[in-house]
């Protein structure tokens, strides 16, 4: 997840550039996340192995719960926490500490 926001005119390549210029390359099979100024417009990159594929998402109401108070820092997301996100849900309620493993 993208602590800086992204310009949401950015295409793959200018996605793609700030994913190598943060981490130094980009994984296969990992999701990289990035939201505009005002958290309600997403883009994901994935690096599938063959190439890279880009999508956008934009919410019509509210924004996405976005890590703006660590800048700088590098954010990462379980699968559960993702989806959480991508459908506009907080997802820093969803983490092994929310878990109940004895009663």
């Amino acid at each position: 997840m993208a602590t800086e926001p992204l310009d949401m005119r950015a295409g793959a390549d200018a996605a793609l550039a700030r994913v190598v210029s943060v981490f130094g390359y980009a994984r296969m099979h990992h999701a990289y996340l990035f939201a505009n100024k005002r958290a309600n417009r997403m883009k994901v990159l994935v690096h599938d192995g063959f190439g890279i594929w880009l999508c956008a998402r934009r919410l019509h109401r509210g924004s996405f719960d976005w890590s703006t108070s660590d800048r700088g820092v590098k954010v990462s997301l379980s699968a559960e926490q993702l989806n959480a996100l991508v459908i506009g849900l907080s997802w820093r309620q969803l983490s092994d500490l929310a878990t109940i493993r004895v009663i």
